[in-house]
C-alpha cells in the first residue's frame, strides 16, 4: 500500500524552508500531496492557480523533483477532508521555531478531533533555512534585496515581476 502524506499550506510563495520539509518527507512517504490552501481569510500576493504554478516550477523545473512522487493541487476544504480524499491519514507541518509550534500544536489537535485518525507529523527544514518565512522574502524582494538564498529562481523571477 502507497503511503501518502498531505503538506498543506499556503505557499505565497514557496521557499527553501517549505522544500526541506518536502525532501525530508520524502524519505518517509511514497507520495506527497503539496496542497495549495485557497481559502479566503488571508491576503495573498499571488492567487491560487499562480502558487500552483510557482510550487510545480520550482519542484519539478528548477530541482526536478520526481513528478510520480509529488503531486501539486489548490483546495479550499479542510485538510481533514482532503486526507480522506487522498487516502492519506498524514499530515505534514514544517516548524521553523519555537513561536510556531504554539498554532501547529492547536492546529494538529484540532484536526485530530475532526477525525482522530489522522496524525500529524511536524518536520524541521535545515538549521540555514528555518529563518526563512514567505513573508520575509516578500518583504526583502519588495525591497529590492536578494533573495537566492531564500527561493529558487523561477521563483525569485515571478516575484521580481509581481513588485515592478
Amino acid at each position: 500500500m502507497i503511503k501518502v502524506a498531505i503538506y498543506p499550506g499556503t505557499f505565497d510563495p514557496i521557499t527553501f524552508g517549505h522544500i526541506d520539509v518536502i525532501k525530508k518527507g520524502l524519505k518517509l512517504f511514497d507520495k506527497i500531496i503539496v496542497a495549495v490552501s485557497n481559502v479566503d481569510n488571508k491576503d495573498y500576493l499571488f492567487d491560487s492557480e499562480e502558487r500552483v504554478e510557482i510550487v510545480k516550477n520550482a519542484l519539478f523545473y528548477d530541482l526536478r523533483f520526481s513528478k510520480k512522487k509529488i503531486t501539486v493541487i489548490s483546495f479550499s476544504s479542510l485538510t481533514t477532508d482532503l486526507c480522506k480524499k487522498y487516502k492519506s491519514n498524514i499530515i505534514l507541518r514544517g516548524l521553523r521555531a519555537v513561536s510556531d509550534f504554539e498554532y501547529e500544536f492547536q492546529l494538529a489537535g484540532m484536526n485530530r478531533k475532526l477525525n482522530k485518525n489522522i496524525e500529524t507529523l511536524f518536520l524541521m527544514s535545515d538549521l540555514e533555512n528555518q529563518i526563512i518565512s514567505s513573508r520575509f522574502v516578500k518583504e526583502i524582494v519588495n525591497l529590492k534585496g536578494d533573495i537566492k538564498k531564500f527561493t529558487t529562481r523561477s521563483t525569485i523571477k515571478l516575484l521580481k515581476r509581481k513588485y515592478e
